[in-house]
């Protein structure tokens, strides 16, 4: 296992009623407090009232920040940060699911420099210490951003989605009751999102026998696996959506990274499809992964056969390039039972769309187990339509 260092600043409230716990973590700031959410459906369902009524009974001034959409932009970013100046915020409380989090942390360093924090962090490879102080309430598990500082933001004028670097949470709010306010649809997309994640981390250096992080790697993979399988028979079943909600946070949280060199060029593939079409995350990765991994699976062949017996209970083939190729298909065979797209074409995206724009455009890491050319990007993405 490779050198590492370990801290963890995000308390995290996790169970039915878990939002109890608001008004006395909210004690600890000011008075004025930017409550920020995506579109309609949290007022629609309740929940926006129950806060309001939360940060109201703590005697507290409610800014409204609505809006932020799935893939959120830099221009929400920096209208954010124009509000929390403008009203003097104190705190910020995001509610919903890792698109409105992702914008918070950003709003949050934004609203404390002077300078863009975009061409802060990408040009001058520069990072923000200073942060207005921030909570989540998690509506939309699948992301696990309310576990880090990690933020994906879409700049729209540059045609980059990329990820940022803003605050982390002081608590998260993690209430598995709260995801039935969401549409089924994106409750198996977000979870999707969490086994692409642990999937990304677990296919990254070193690929030894004996590595702690790559069991729970797959103790966690399992659990989604098992879960949405369940979710996919009994919708309201609060058991699997509890299961899914932690193994979110567990993906993210950092513990699956200890002593990793993490390879995410899928994610990062996806990114930039999302850049020039504006599509679902989750959707977007579990039509990528299975093209990608058939494309890298033979130079990683006795990992991939490790993931196919593990996770998926393959029994050895001839080869341990049959056995990886094996577990690669019944990633595929699960993505089709679990009722996500398999092509661009069945998540709506336009032919048309320039794939060799989105190749040459998207960032390339050092790779798992192969390094990916921008040529060879292209082809999967072809491959994907």
């Amino acid at each position: 296992m490779n050198n590492f260092t370990f801290s963890y600043p995000t308390k995290v409230y996790f169970g039915k009623g878990a939002m109890e716990h608001i008004k006395p973590e909210l004690a600890k700031y000011g008075r004025t407090v930017l409550l920020a959410y995506g579109g309609g459906s949290l007022r629609k369902t309740g929940v926006y009232d129950q806060i309001l009524g939360i940060l109201t009974a703590a005697g507290k001034t409610v800014v409204d920040f609505p809006g932020i959409m799935p893939n959120p932009t830099y221009a929400k970013v920096q209208e954010g940060a124009a509000l929390v100046r403008e009203k003097g915020v104190d705190f910020i409380l995001a509610v919903g699911g890792g698109s409105v989090i992702d914008c918070c942390k950003i709003v949050s360093a934004q609203a404390k420099l002077e300078e863009d924090i975009w061409e802060m962090e990408t040009a001058k490879k520069q990072f923000p210490a200073e942060f207005v102080p921030m909570g989540a309430v998690v509506t939309a598990s699948g992301t696990g951003s309310e576990m880090n500082n990690g933020a994906v933001i879409t700049h729209e004028e540059r045609k980059i989605k990329g990820g940022m670097m803003g605050a982390y949470n002081s608590f998260a709010v993690l209430d598995p009751e709260l995801t039935m306010t969401v549409p089924f649809r994106q409750v198996i997309s977000g979870a999707f999102d969490t086994l692409s994640h642990a999937m990304e981390t677990y296919f990254g250096q070193p690929h030894g026998h004996n590595n702690l992080s790559d069991d729970i790697s797959e103790a966690v993979m399992r659990s989604v696996i098992a879960n949405i399988r369940v979710l996919l028979r009994d919708h309201g079943n609060y058991e699997a959506r509890s299961e899914l909600m932690w193994a979110s946070a567990m993906a993210e949280n950092g513990i699956l990274k200890i002593g990793k060199v993490t390879d995410f060029q899928c994610h990062q593939l996806e990114h930039q499809l999302g850049a020039y079409t504006d599509c679902n995350h989750g959707q977007g990765l579990a039509v990528i992964h299975p093209v990608l991994y058939r494309h890298i699976c033979g130079a990683g062949a006795e990992k991939f056969a490790r993931f196919a017996r593990n996770v998926w209970g393959i029994a050895d083939r001839a080869t341990a390039e049959e056995t990886a190729q094996a577990g690669v298909e019944a990633l595929a065979d699960f993505i089709r039972e679990a009722g996500l797209p398999a092509s661009f074409t069945e998540m709506g995206i336009d032919p048309s769309k320039d794939l060799k724009a989105i190749a040459d455009s998207t960032n390339l890491t050092a790779g798992c187990c192969k390094k990916l050319s921008r040529e060879e990007l292209l082809e999967i993405l072809q491959e994907c339509v």
